[in-house]
């Protein structure tokens, strides 16, 4: 700590420093230079937005680590049987310089001149916002670590050997931080426009965060990091659900946020906000915006149809499973559904599924023509390949050269905190369902009347497990959980999901593809006439098909017919849901403590 401490002050020190923020470099100037003004102010907080901005990885790659989504190779935390405090990393220099150079700026941002109190108020809540994310990104990894409220001297031994806070304690220092932006950053035009933090941004990530933390505490009935159960103090009268709900309720009524819905567009309008050459702003409250005249572009695209990055992404065949049909009936109410066709799976189904997965219907430009195009299983493990924020058109399948726009926080996701705080809090009734889950639904052509009746194949293939919780018998709760794994798919959501619900045996599960009824026999996918795919003991010659050769680790579920399988082993376990403080941070400062699974 102490050597990562005097790297972030000799980054501040002089202006020669060349990355004065880690990820995208701003103006090269020292900080004796900064503080002389508004202009000033909002420079230096415009490296916050550049350096702490999640990528377009970030972005579109966050639920390759989790149960419904298929990715060849995960974080080596999940797929090594094995794993300790050498292995650990994550307490870096680039890890914690955010404490230097976040403190910095509040306590010199006053000698700033000509500033009025409002501004000054703004910029110290864009502050304490990004001091806020970045701890409960810490938080969520480690449990309790270091809080800092102020600049470390480098002859601070106080300080730079200080033992960890307790994860309660850094969580409230997390809430009041954000509390602090709610009331003070922007609301104007132009500043919500400009994706900058303002006070609407504050209250969604306010609202995510306290949702996690609520429902953390909840399921969970110790604290990972110590073994102990959690202090009443800190959680009086579900404090934190309490402000989940409130942040979402203060974002709704201001007004300024809806869902991008038009009746017309029904099996298009979802999509369009992951491949739209704009912000959609209607809806995506803060986003990685792009543009292809300025050659400011990402490799998405690319990333989710090359078989040369080999990872496979799509869609398990459970969670498939559990997409609604437009009715609002089940679709695994049907005896047969998990021998029914690749075609069949689509028909009067949620219009989401076809827009995030290809379906039968699929068209996209080859060498500029429009074509059917059936999935690839040379990309696509499962046969549920992934086009949620692709570009339509094969030209674009390549490195570097995509221009749509990546939402980053959607007021989708407001709704969804909402609604599962109030159930949690024991409030949901028909009013909730009609502002969040209702229109959700309906914007993807489902039917939107609230069910009274539990799904137990829901129930039992994701809410039921041996976790130490009991199943999930609340019928509201299970069909949020339903419509958030939906509607946020492939957002970064799903992983913090399943930790905050005590879940994380779910990434051990089984995957499963496409029905395939017959070995040694090719289909045709989306009934173009081209056969796609033959399951086989030896491979064929017939152009086009994609020819998969039973072995350990890929066959059909039942032998000679069945589902596709895929093997790839994960280990989570219960000791897992905190991360081990790595021995490079013990050996430097043994006060730090393990967290007590991996002592």
């Amino acid at each position: 700590m102490k050597r990562i401490i005097y790297a972030a002050l000799a980054c501040l020190t002089f202006a020669s420093c060349e990355d004065f923020l880690d990820k995208q470099p701003i103006e090269q100037i020292g900080t004796d230079e900064y503080f002389k003004d508004e202009a000033s102010l909002e420079k230096y907080t415009n490296g916050f937005l550049n350096s702490y901005t999640p990528s377009s990885g970030d972005v579109t790659r966050g639920d390759g680590n989790c149960d419904i989504i298929e990715v060849k190779q995960t974080s080596s935390y999940l797929y090594q049987p094995v794993w300790n405090s050498s292995l650990q990393g994550g307490w870096s220099n680039s890890t914690w310089n955010f404490v230097y150079y976040i403190n910095t700026f509040l306590e010199r941002m006053h000698e700033a001149q000509g500033v009025s109190e409002a501004a000054f108020a703004h910029y110290e809540g864009t502050a304490r916002f990004w001091r806020a994310w970045n701890y409960f990104e810490l938080v969520k990894t480690f449990g309790g670590v270091p809080w800092y409220d102020h600049v470390v001297r480098s002859d601070s031994e106080e300080d730079l050997y200080k033992p960890r806070d307790s994860r309660e304690y850094v969580m409230e220092r997390v809430l009041e931080d954000l509390n602090y932006a709610c009331e003070h950053c922007y609301t104007s035009e132009a500043w919500v426009n400009n994706q900058k933090i303002n006070r609407y941004i504050a209250l969604a990530i306010k609202s995510r965060i306290c949702l996690f933390e609520g429902t953390y505490r909840k399921y969970h009935r110790v604290d990972p990091s110590t073994g102990k159960a959690w202090d009443p103090e800190y959680n009086k009268d579900n404090k934190w659900l309490r402000e989940a709900a409130d942040a979402c309720e203060e974002l709704m009524e201001a007004g300024v946020y809806s869902l991008v819905n038009s009746p017309a567009d029904v099996a298009t309008q979802y999509r369009s906000l992951f491949t739209s050459p704009s912000v959609l702003k209607q809806e995506v409250m803060w986003a990685r915006e792009y543009n292809d005249e300025k050659n400011v572009r990402h490799d998405v695209t690319w990333y989710f149809t090359s078989g040369s990055m080999g990872q496979g992404w799509s869609l398990d065949a459970d969670f498939v499973y559990t997409y609604l049909n437009r009715d609002g009936s089940r679709f695994t109410d049907r005896a047969d559904y998990k021998s029914t066709t690749y075609a069949e799976q689509f028909e009067n189904r949620d219009y989401r599924l076809q827009q995030t997965v290809i379906s039968p219907e699929y068209r996209k430009l080859v060498g500029g023509t429009s074509k059917l195009f059936a999935p690839d299983l040379s990309v696509s493990y499962t046969g549920y390949q992934v086009i949620k924020f692709n570009i339509d058109d094969d030209s674009y399948e390549a490195s570097g050269i995509c221009w749509n726009c990546l939402p980053i926080l959607r007021y989708a996701e407001v709704l969804l905190n909402y609604a599962e705080a109030k159930a949690e809090l024991g409030e949901f009734d028909d009013a909730v369902w009609d502002k969040t889950i209702k229109p959700l639904r309906e914007r993807a052509g489902v039917d939107g009347t609230r069910p009274t009746k539990i799904d137990e194949y829901l129930q039992n293939a994701y809410y039921s497990t041996d976790d130490g919780n009991p199943k999930i018998t609340d019928c509201d709760i299970l069909e949020i959980r339903r419509e958030r794994a939906i509607e946020l798919l492939l957002e970064g959501r799903r992983y913090d999901d399943l930790m905050r619900w005590h879940l994380g045996g779910l990434l051990n599960k089984q995957w499963y593809g496409i029905y395939i009824g017959e070995v040694d026999k090719a289909y045709d996918l989306n009934n173009d006439g081209v056969n796609d795919v033959c399951v086989t003991d030896k491979a064929g010659s017939e152009p086009g098909v994609k020819y998969i050769v039973r072995n350990s680790e890929r066959a059909l579920e039942d032998g000679a017919s069945g589902r596709l399988v895929y093997n790839l082993q994960r280990y989570f376990n219960e000791q897992r849901y905190v991360h081990p403080i790595p021995k490079t941070a013990l050996d430097k400062n043994p006060d730090l403590g393990q967290n007590v699974a991996w002592k």
